[in-house]
């Protein structure tokens, strides 16, 4: 008999959860029912979900618990309620991508990392907001409204996967998926206090994800902790290359190194920081020095400008996708004003700075397989900034002049899209507003396990990841 909170409950671990569905001390629908009570008393109120499925996941929750007692448990998933990014194709369940333009747009197939949750035995609660069309880093939504912090429901939660971090954060599921194609898995939940991971390009399919840019694009888990993400990374069943380490949850720990090198970069990723971000960050790092960690700096010297230039692949990829559907600039009208405005400007790149473009990303390839010859792990800050308020088109950083907020958040996840290699943001601190700070952790092509193991070192040495935020 299950006599715990619906707090409690909540704000388990998916291992923690899966263990005791295991030992029958609690059912799929104990969990379903904790986390849309969640919902009920705060989606509305920070703006997380466009699409709710009580009933479905109710009904989902009893056949778990039915399998489940009958000896047919599939995994750590199995019985786990979650949320999907709302750019995922779900079959029969509308799919907006944020946008006007697929407010109506029920798919009649799912997309793979949806199959691949159904398989695992996870529930769907639902689909979460996000920026229109994944084309933003704040979760601002001119459509539907922005998704809020949860820390502070005045200030952005980050996007584009924005309502996916809030409803991790706030106990409305036990994990969500997002996309990342400049940061915006690793942004929100650096806003949010989450574990977010970027994985290696190619690892984990796209298919039936409503694009940004195909060559950038990346899904990947959202979770409370990093054997959360692992267990949710493990279900979308990538492939890895022979002879490489496959991620594997239950040996994170055993697998952690006790001695590791870890870079901290020269160049880009402590210009222009926040004053309480640096400080976080770099008491992270000093943490890390007593995990272990031999510490250098690593240089990555065509980094800013090569980002700059590989912009535009980005930029004239989204416009031709865009194109293709015919959705601009035929329905322009229908598209808020930053993502026309990043559309219009997609369609004005010139082959020569495309071109300009791919150059640029090979040699920002080449600097990190450097520095990944000297080091294990890249540590830097994930934002420069904690969240901004809603609606803040400018910031002013350490004193200096104003400068594009987008930009800004963008700034140190973007590079880890052109490189291909993974990227993981975890909890580092608050400032002293409450506001989380996230440290990002960028390790070599298809070393997911080793940066996990990583990653859940400083995790066991701190406290920052067991804090929730209070919603009422």
């Amino acid at each position: 008999m299950n006599s715990r909170s619906e707090s409690e409950l909540a704000f388990l671990s998916i291992e923690q959860a899966a263990r005791l569905l295991r030992r029958r001390e609690i059912s799929p629908v104990d969990l379903v029912e904790a986390a849309l009570a969640r919902i009920e008393q705060a989606s509305s109120k920070l703006n997380v979900f466009l699409t709710v499925l009580a009933d479905w996941a109710r009904g989902q929750a009893k056949k778990a618990e039915s399998e489940i007692r009958r000896g047919r448990a599939r995994g750590p998933l199995h019985g786990i309620p979650v949320s999907l990014k709302d750019n995922f194709a779900t079959r029969g369940i509308r799919t907006t991508a944020g946008s006007k333009i697929l407010a109506g747009w029920i798919p009649d197939a799912d997309s793979d990392a949806a199959k691949s949750l159904a398989q695992a035995g996870a529930i769907l609660l639902g689909k979460t907001n996000m920026h229109e069309f994944a084309y933003g880093i704040t979760g601002e939504n001119p459509h539907y409204g922005p998704s809020r912090n949860p820390w502070a429901p005045d200030r952005i939660s980050g996007g584009s996967s924005g309502g996916s971090a809030v409803a991790v954060a706030t106990g409305m599921g036990f994990g969500s998926f997002g996309t990342d194609t400049g940061g915006s898995i690793r942004v929100p939940s650096a806003l949010c206090s989450l574990v977010g991971l970027k994985p290696t390009f190619g690892l984990v399919s796209t298919a039936g994800v409503v694009p940004l840019g195909a060559s950038f694009d990346h899904v990947g888990p959202i979770a409370r902790s990093v054997t959360d993400a692992c267990i949710l990374l493990e279900a979308l069943d990538g492939k890895y290359p022979r002879g490489e380490k496959r991620p594997d949850y239950r040996k994170l720990r055993a697998g952690r190194p006790r001695r590791f090198r870890a870079g901290v970069p020269k160049q880009l990723y402590f210009d222009r920081v926040d004053h309480e971000v640096r400080e976080l960050v770099e008491g992270a790092v000093k943490r890390f020095e007593s995990l272990g960690a031999r510490v250098e700096e690593v240089s990555l010297p065509r980094l800013e400008h090569g980002v700059e230039q590989a912009t535009n692949l980005i930029v004239a990829e989204a416009s031709a996708y865009h194109e293709s559907q015919g959705y601009f600039p035929a329905r322009a009208a229908e598209y808020g004003d930053d993502v026309r405005g990043h559309l219009e400007y997609g369609h004005k790149v010139l082959a020569v700075d495309y071109l300009r473009g791919l150059s640029a990303r090979r040699e920002i390839v080449e600097d990190f397989e450097a520095a990944f010859e000297r080091v294990d792990v890249i540590l830097a800050p994930t934002s420069p900034i904690p969240a901004p308020p809603v609606g803040e088109s400018q910031v002013r950083i350490a004193g200096q002049r104003e400068t594009a907020t987008r930009a800004e958040l963008l700034r140190f996840t973007r590079p880890s899209n052109l490189s291909g290699m993974p990227a993981l943001s975890i909890p580092c601190g608050f400032t002293r507003a409450g506001l989380p700070v996230g440290l990002q952790l960028m390790g070599p092509r298809w070393g997911e396990a080793r940066l996990l193991s990583i990653a859940l070192a400083y995790e066991e040495a701190t406290e920052w990841h067991k804090r929730h935020p209070h919603v009422t």
